[in-house]
Order: structure tokens, then C-alpha cells, then sequence
């Protein structure tokens, strides 16, 4: 299968060099970025991507090219969604699908009707720990879920010109962990409550965002799920969970680059986590191309559809209501504002 990327940024690098070394019946054809100069040019020849462009449009009309990797800047997501679907393309989408829930609707809409296959990139899901805890509460090995918690904390905060075009922390950062609370519980949010801290650096806060969070999240079985969030870790990217049920739990911690622990006069030290969502995730964004590559082979849904890429962004904008005004809101009540 003959794959084009559309943009060729720090993600679109990495699902390219994922492609080419370890996906198996997929190549990249192509990829293009209208910021392309010749250092990354010169990165895509050694890579052995054949064709090179500033305009991604040559990618949608390339009879050859079967699927796209849209791993452009947020806000063009939707857009070429749309115009990759008109082109007949199936896609694997970074997320999020867009922050504008309207946007994401068209996408849904465009696709309707067509055999057209649409991944969403939480590549999460894909993650061999996360995977495991997710099996774990679906085979009933904790019983019923009784409280989810999960914890994501970023080794730095990303510069205020990042955060002023993100969609906010909980757009932006918090949104896998939405995700990963549908995924690992198997079940839908009802309501949301959240608080949310300027304690990082406070031109976050003068950018009309947030850096330190907890939200609180009522399910539909009545399980409560709690997410922490901070844009600083002085140890590394922390990235945990924990599923506690009726029978007992499943906890994942946080990867490390070894599990050796010193134990001598001075006390007993381990690994800091690995420091970033790279090192931590790169088998996870190579399991996901594998996954969105078999979908278009078997003629499978995709295993994280545009739904699920609408569902956070619901929560999410709950979130940040919640916050703004100081109380409890229900998902519904955002859905119901886009007639959904």
C-alpha cells in the first residue's frame, strides 16, 4: 500500500520513519509541506520517500496513493480531511480531528455513505502497557470499574506561542486523557468537573490558558474517574493509570529506560521516566499505522474512528466550561449546542 504524509513536522517525521522500518506491506510514497527546504528534503530522499512536494493537493491527486497521513498543523486537519475523502483517499488523521465541533461534524457527515476508512492518531490506545490494562478491565479481571485515575504531566511546558494557537490544555494536552478514560473503561462521560491552576509560568495564564489541572469525571456505568495534569514534571513525562474495580486493579507506571534499582548507603534510586512522549510512544505510533494499514487491507473499521475523535473534544469543551464557570457540566448539555 502506497501511503502519502502531509506534513512533514516532528510527527509526520516520526510515522514516516515508522513506515519505512518496521510497517510491513506499506511505503510512503510521498510527503508533502509547504514549508519544505532542503535539509528536509534532504531528510526525505535519505529516507527513501520518492516523491517530494510543497503542495499537498499533488498527494490527493496520485492515482497511487491509496491512504494519507494527515500530520499537518491542527487547524488544517478538518480541512484535508474533507478534501482527501473528496479524493477518494482513506486517512489516518492526527489529533485532534479539529477543535471546532462543526468542523469534525462535516468530516463525519463527508464520510457517510462511503467505504472510506478514517483513524483518529490516539496513538495511546496503542501503547503496550495501556493495551494491557484496557484487556484487563474488558476480560473482568478487577470486576466492575469503580474509579479510574489517570496521570499526565509533561516534562515542560510548551513555548506561550504554542499554547495561544492550541485549543487550550484541555484541546490540546488533556484530550488523550479523555480518550483514555473511554478506552480503558469501556464507557462514555456524562459529566465533567474541573479545576484549573496558573503554577508553571504565568504568561500560560496571561495567554488565557491554564497549566495545572484536575478533573473529576462521573461515567455512565456511575464509575468516577479522576485526571491530573500538569505542564511540568521536574522527573520526566509521567505517564500513569490506575483501574480499580469490584475484584481488584490494574496499575500501569511509567516506562523507564531500565529496571534496575541501586540500593547502598546513599539509598535505593531507580530510572526517571523516559523524558518524552517520543521516547515513551514510539512503538505505540507504529502500532497504530499497522493498525489504520490492516483496516484498509481487511476492510476492518479502524479500531479509533471519527467518533472517537468527537467524543473528547465534547469533553474537553466541557472542561473548559466547567472551569470558567465553577460547577459540574454535563456533556450533553455541549452536545446539545451542536445538536448532537
Amino acid at each position: 500500500m502506497k501511503l502519502g504524509i502531509i506534513g512533514a513536522g516532528r510527527i509526520g517525521r516520526v510515522h514516516a520513519e515508522s513506515v519505512t522500518r518496521f510497517v510491513k506491506g506499506a511505503s510512503v510514497e510521498a510527503i508533502a509541506d509547504p514549508f519544505m527546504n532542503a535539509e528536509t528534503e534532504k531528510w526525505a530522499r535519505d529516507a527513501g520517500i520518492p516523491k517530494i512536494y510543497k503542495d499537498y493537493k499533488k498527494i490527493l491527486s496520485d492515482p497511487e496513493i491509496e491512504a494519507v497521513l494527515i500530520c499537518s498543523s491542527t487547524d488544517t486537519h478538518s480541512a484535508i480531511s474533507l478534501e482527501a475523502i473528496a479524493a477518494g483517499k482513506h486517512i489516518f488523521c492526527e489529533k485532534p480531528v479539529d477543535h471546532d465541533v462543526e468542523k469534525i461534524k462535516k468530516v463525519m457527515d463527508a464520510l457517510a455513505g462511503t467505504k472510506l476508512k478514517y483513524q483518529v492518531g490516539f496513538n495511546r490506545r496503542f501503547d503496550h502497557n495501556f493495551r494491557a490494562a484496557r484487556e484487563a478491565v474488558k476480560a473482568g479481571k478487577i470486576g466492575e470499574l469503580n474509579t479510574l485515575s489517570v496521570t499526565s504531566r509533561d516534562p515542560a511546558a510548551p513555548p506561550v506561542s504554542y499554547i495561544k494557537v492550541s485549543g487550550g490544555i484541555f484541546l490540546d494536552m488533556t484530550i488523550h486523557d479523555f480518550d483514555m478514560v473511554r478506552f480503558i473503561s469501556g464507557d462514555e462521560v456524562e459529566e465533567v468537573y474541573a479545576s484549573g491552576a496558573v503554577l508553571v509560568d504565568p504568561e500560560i495564564g496571561e495567554a488565557g490558558d491554564i497549566d495545572t489541572a484536575v478533573i473529576t469525571l462521573k461515567l455512565k456505568s456511575g464509575a468516577i474517574a479522576v485526571i491530573n495534569n500538569c505542564r511540568r514534571a521536574a522527573y520526566g513525562y509521567d505517564q500513569r493509570l490506575e483501574a480499580f474495580g469490584s475484584l481488584g486493579q490494574v496499575e500501569v507506571r511509567n516506562d523507564t529506560d531500565s529496571t534496575a534499582v541501586i540500593s547502598n548507603a546513599d539509598g535505593v534510586t531507580a530510572e526517571k521516566p523516559k523524558y518524552f512522549f517520543l521516547e515513551r510512544y514510539m512503538a505505540a505510533y507504529t502500532a497504530e499505522i499497522e493498525s489504520f494499514v490492516n483496516a484498509v487491507e481487511k476492510d476492518t473499521d479502524t479500531e479509533v474512528g471519527a467518533a472517537d475523535g468527537l467524543a473528547p473534544v465534547l469533553i474537553g469543551l466541557a472542561a473548559a466550561r466547567s472551569v470558567r464557570e465553577n460547577r459540574p457540566v454535563k456533556v450533553a448539555e455541549i452536545a446539545a449546542e451542536y445538536g448532537l
